[in-house]
């Protein structure tokens, strides 16, 4: 008896107990369809975190104003400013491993562009911004060292911003004005989607550094900034970068073994790596609990296929009594408990496929199907049909014929 016969007879049985074949697989329906829910929504996670950081840049490192103390009272972070420019111009020219350092100022203005206007950041920045960030200008041109030297009155929109000014025009070319500064559009950033914090990363306007502290945000230390922002050459010179970056800042401001230091490092890209490392972690956790229901399922198909045997012994010793051997009943009753798993586990997978899309359009939870976990979860039905259907395909196999025939 070959294979396809095996599997024929298989199904013919399966066929005549419908029901009880439907309750058998139900285990392993549940099972695959939750372990590919799981994986969708964990894989989906996983994209978000992996696009949060791309989108804030490759092996970066912020450097900003730290805790101060003053006539006993001690202040918190950023309340006083204590970056500069030649920090930052150090940082570029004097740490070997860091590839460029930008420096920033921010605030808030109301930007108003003919009858419409719009609350949004303002950032005043340098030209090694965007390189820092990877954010490549979609139309127009970047802002220049001119620009900067210059204090030049000249912009970039973020995508937001030039939805909400200007609607689907082109907005370079065009004059905004910021806290009633006229400033003309050189350029448009391309969509960046949500920051680490969850913040519009594209509800943004970028200046140059200088007019930004001179015209719109003002300050009492002119030298100053908000924060530097610093791009290691290569992910593997990131703890080179932080240790050269900490020696360089504590020597430049006299900081000693015992004084509190001025300025704090984060390293953008190992907190966002250990956020995506977690999310993966909870997909590996919850997919091992739902892939117990897959093992609950494989002892209910043992436990109807030895039901099986008993109730079929005669049939059994008919069958041999006729010639079949007993790798042919061995054969027939495992191809019967495989094909139970594979019918579950092909059924488990649409519903599981199904469901995900659903939570996707309904609920706007990112999902993502992977092929590897539907290969790997068909693949895993397969084996949990073999694994539970051996030893009750063997003890058929192994039933002598002439107690079988006598079998009431």
């Amino acid at each position: 008896m070959n294979l396809l016969m095996s599997l024929r007879i298989s199904l013919r049985a399966l066929l005549a107990n419908k029901m009880r074949s439907f309750l058998t697989m139900l285990g392993i329906i549940i099972g695959i369809a939750a372990v590919i829910i799981i994986v969708a929504i964990g894989s989906g996670a996983q994209k978000v975190v992996s696009d949060v950081i791309a989108s804030i840049g490759s092996n970066i490192i912020l450097v900003i104003p730290g805790s101060t103390t003053s006539g006993g009272l001690r202040i918190g972070a950023g309340s006083v400013p204590s970056l500069t420019l030649d920090d930052a111009r150090a940082i570029n020219t004097d740490l070997p491993s860091v590839l460029r350092a930008a420096p920033t100022v921010r605030g808030t203005a109301q930007v108003v562009a003919g009858n419409m206007n719009w609350s949004t950041m303002i950032m005043g920045v340098t030209p090694e911004f965007l390189q820092v960030r990877e954010w490549p200008v979609v139309a127009g041109r970047e802002l220049s060292l001119s620009d900067v030297e210059g204090a030049t009155k000249n912009c970039i929109l973020g995508q937001t911003v030039a939805e909400n000014l200007f609607g689907a025009e082109d907005p370079v070319g065009k004059t905004v004005r910021v806290k009633r500064v006229p400033f003309t559009v050189v350029g448009l950033l391309e969509r960046k989607g949500q920051s680490p914090q969850g913040s519009d990363q594209d509800d943004i306007i970028l200046l140059p550094l200088r007019t930004a502290q001179r015209k719109i945000l003002g300050s009492q230390f002119p030298n100053t900034v908000g924060a530097i922002m610093v791009q290691a050459k290569s992910r593997e010179l990131m703890d080179q970068a932080e240790e050269e970056l900490t020696t360089l800042l504590d020597q430049r401001h006299r900081i000693g073994p015992a004084k509190e230091r001025d300025y704090t490092v984060r390293n953008l890209t190992e907190i966002l790596a250990a956020s995506e490392q977690s999310q993966k972690m909870l997909t590996i956790l919850f997919g091992a609990v739902a892939s117990i229901s897959l093992i609950v399922g494989g002892i209910g198909i043992m436990n109807i296929m030895l039901v099986s045997v008993t109730e079929r012994t005669r049939e059994i010793g008919i069958r041999m009594a006729i010639g079949a051997r007993q790798r042919d009943i061995l054969l027939q009753f495992l191809a019967e408990a495989v094909l139970l798993t594979l019918l579950g586990g092909v059924i488990g997978m649409a519903i599981g496929i199904g469901e995900a899309t659903l939570i996707s359009q309904f609920f706007g939870w990112p999902t993502m199907i992977s092929s590897k976990a539907i290969l790997l979860a068909f693949a895993f039905s397969g084996g949990v049909g073999i694994f539970f259907g051996f030893y009750p395909a063997r003890k058929a196999a192994g039933l002598n014929p002439i107690e079988a025939l006598r079998y009431e």
